[in-house]
Formats: structure tokens, C-alpha cells, sequence
């Protein structure tokens, strides 16, 4: 099937989205759909639901994972928020493990969760993995459904960076120049890492992710990672041409995956056969009109 097929069959993309209070899940998933706009939120049954409703529960400390948030700028994904562990304890953790092994068993693809992103911030003192975090990658198993972990506001690095750096003797505009990737250099080396390679049930792998309330954030990072751990052909389709903010991705996995296919005939191609390919080839671009 091509990619155009594929939408019509599953639908959405479905994204688990696991994380502590100001995490910055709301901003990447604002970013990766490209909009500043609130998302919707419509709960199992495909009905929305109203914000007052919602700040109503959230007030009285009630949460349902079960809830599909949309944005409208891209409702080709659909996004399911747990508010991280410290927030509901046990009662919180039990939830979420319940809801993965749910959609885990689901017979159809369009119902299936595809992917979880597990997002921590690095602007907190501490900067590095609770007891949440080891817990859930100690004891909850999410089977097929890979997990990127998102190091979030890691901006927030820079600025120790910039004080080492000074403290080191770098003159005041070359440290602001060089922090960034002292940053991303000390962090490779660091106990977060270190940490990941030990823990029993390790995440596929980690993007870092910084300035995500800046017009013009760039999460192309976490794009090309989530659809590199895919390792179902037609998932993996499905995610790449429902992203909106990576074109050159596209167009990677329209050339590797629909015209290699066609380059030994590119002579001999009739019209109409070079217009299926043409098709096929825009089905990997839905946000832009082939015509």
C-alpha cells in the first residue's frame, strides 16, 4: 500500500505522551503540529469535550488517559497525555501500564498505540531520572511499542554551560557561542545517559530538545527519530507522510521507498504509468496539493 492507502485504512497516528508537570509536552506537540493553538479534546466514544468541563475535573485532580487530544492544525496525529507518576503515585503508574497493555492487545492497527514519548525536563536542580522514571522502565513492559525518551527545555543546559565556561576563563561572547555544545557534549558524557544503558527495559533511544516555545523551533530531531525506531513498514509510512515540519524527510522516504522502486524502467515509462508514480510519490506529501 502506499501512504495515501494506508491513511484511509488506520486513520491517525496514536502517540502516548508520558511526562511531569511542566514538562513541555504541550509546546512539543504544539511544535510537531505546527500551530500556538490549544488541541481539542475528544474522549472514547469520538465526542468533544468541553474546556470548562475539563479545567472542572483537572481541579478536583481527576485524569483520563483514555481522552484523544487533536490539534487541528495536523489531526492526522492523536495524542494521549499521562500527567507523570508523581502526580497520581501508584493509582497514576497502574493506569498507564493498564492502558499500554490495552491498546497493546487491540486487533486493529488504527486502534493500536504506535509510539510513546516520555519527556524529561532538564531545567529542574536535580536533572535526572525519579524513581517514576525508573520504575516505569524497570516494570512496565510496553512490548512492540518502541519508546523514545525526550529531554526536554534542554536549553536550560546552556546556561551551566555558559557559567563553566566563564568560570574556565572563556571570554563572555565566545562562551555564549560555545555553550550549546559544551552542553551537548558534557550531557553525552553525563549519569542520564550512562543511566539509560542500564535500566531493564531501555528506551530505543533519546532526542534532546531545546527553545521549544520559540517560533521557529526546530523538532526535526524527534521526527527523524520516531520514524527511524519504526520497525513496521506500513507505521512507519503512516508517521512520515502525516508529519507536517520535515519536508526533506519526505522526500528521503519518497525517493528510498516509492522511486527506486521505478528507476530501472524511467526510460521506458508510459504517461499514465508516470502519472501512478507521480501519485504515489504525492502520497508521501498529503499537505501539498499534486496535481
Amino acid at each position: 500500500m502506499d501512504p495515501s492507502e494506508i491513511r484511509e485504512k488506520i486513520g491517525r497516528f496514536r502517540i502516548l505522551v508520558i511526562g511531569r508537570a511542566n514538562a513541555g509536552k504541550t509546546t512539543i506537540l504544539q511544535r510537531v503540529c505546527n500551530t500556538w493553538d490549544s488541541p481539542e479534546i475528544y474522549n472514547s466514544a469520538g465526542e468533544k469535550i468541553d474546556p470548562a468541563v475539563l479545567e472542572a475535573s483537572r481541579e478536583r485532580g481527576e485524569h483520563n488517559i483514555e481522552n484523544e487530544m487533536v490539534f487541528q492544525s495536523n489531526p492526522g496525529f492523536v495524542f494521549h497525555d499521562s500527567r507523570g507518576f508523581e502526580a497520581g503515585g501508584e493509582s497514576e503508574f497502574n493506569m498507564v501500564k493498564a492502558f499500554i497493555t490495552c491498546r497493546s492487545k487491540e486487533t486493529k492497527i488504527k486502534n493500536q498505540l504506535h509510539v510513546i514519548w516520555y519527556c524529561i525536563p532538564m531545567d529542574e536542580a536535580s536533572r535526572s531520572f525519579t524513581a517514576s522514571e525508573n520504575k516505569f522502565f524497570s516494570e512496565c513492559d510496553t512490548g512492540s511499542i518502541p519508546v523514545i525518551i525526550l529531554f526536554t527545555k534542554f536549553d536550560a543546559l546552556y546556561d551551566v554551560a555558559f557559567k563553566q565556561l566563564k568560570k574556565n576563563g572563556t571570554p563572555r561572547q565566545d562562551a555564549t557561542t560555545l555553550a550549546p555544545q559544551h552542553a551537548e557534549e558534557s550531557f553525552a558524557n553525563g549519569p542520564q545517559l550512562r543511566f539509560l544503558n542500564d535500566l531493564p527495559r531501555p528506551p530505543k533511544c533519546h532526542v534532546c530538545l531545546s527553545d521549544m516555545n520559540k517560533d521557529g523551533a526546530d523538532c526535526r530531531s524527534l521526527i527523524e527519530r520516531t520514524a527511524r525506531i519504526l520497525d513496521n513498514e506500513v507505521l512507519e509510512q503512516l508517521f512520515v507522510s502525516t508529519q507536517q515540519t520535515n519536508l526533506e524527510l519526505c522526500m528521503e522516504y519518497a525517493i528510498k521507498k516509492t522511486l527506486s522502486k521505478h528507476i530501472d524502467y524511467a526510460e521506458d515509462i508510459t504517461y499514465q504509468r508516470h502519472r501512478r508514480m507521480i501519485g504515489r510519490l504525492g502520497a508521501w506529501f498529503p499537505h501539498i496539493l499534486v496535481s
